[in-house]
């Protein structure tokens, strides 16, 4: 039998913004590790993220933070980071085991790196209307997909046959490529990689838009 984490003594609040793929890391492993929790929206087309209010949460201004009973944890990749620390006492989502650790570091780093000026810059230009260089973005994309296509043909998960955080915190802009143009039809191990992600109890999908090759 598998043993239960105790859920927290009161729900986790998660500050984001819905169509944020760093949000949407969070709101999935708070969802993943079924973990009680409410949304607030910030509403960042005013400006709300860069109020004092906010500020006091995430002086970065930046989306999301989450506050657990008073622990107030911003950046999406320390997020993941703290959740499966604090409320994964198996370590499922995050081994204990140095090798896997580093692993899903590499991961992680990724996420900050390859895909946030890959499929996450492609999309900021169709999605948001960002000044910045889409065919660059749209190039950096496929090279990391080329490096995840024969990595995924060969495992379940990026990390194994189980899923991590590394997979949360690739999921969420991979699966969105196509809004920025990003064709994942070549990458049909990848795609299965997305669908194994979908298939997982708690998962909820991020908002689609469409724009792009979504359209």
């Amino acid at each position: 039998m598998t043993a239960r984490h105790a859920p927290p003594a009161a729900p986790i609040t998660l500050y984001r913004y819905a169509l944020s793929g760093h949000a949407h890391r969070a709101q999935l492993a708070l969802s993943l590790l079924d973990l009680p929790h409410v949304l607030v929206d910030v509403d960042l087309k005013q400006g709300e993220h860069k109020q004092p209010a906010f500020l006091r949460l995430n002086p970065f201004g930046q989306v999301p933070v989450i506050d657990d009973a008073g622990t107030v944890v911003h950046d999406s990749n320390a997020i993941l980071v703290y959740l499966a620390t604090r409320h994964d006492p198996a370590r499922r989502w995050l081994p204990t085991a140095p090798e896997a650790q580093a692993a899903v570091q590499v991961w992680l780093s990724a996420a900050a790196g390859p895909i946030a000026f890959g499929p996450a810059a492609a999309r900021l230009v169709t999605v948001f209307g960002a000044k910045l260089d889409a065919d660059g973005a749209i190039a950096r994309a496929h090279q990391l997909l080329r490096v995840m296509e024969p990595l995924l043909a060969s495992r379940s998960f990026l990390v194994g046959e189980g899923p991590t955080i590394a997979d949360i915190a690739g999921y969420s802009y991979i699966s969105a490529a196509p809004e920025g143009n990003v064709d994942l039809a070549p990458y049909p191990a990848v795609r299965a990689w997305l669908q194994r992600i979908e298939a997982l109890p708690g998962f909820v999908p991020f908002p689609k838009t469409a724009v792009g090759l979504a359209a």
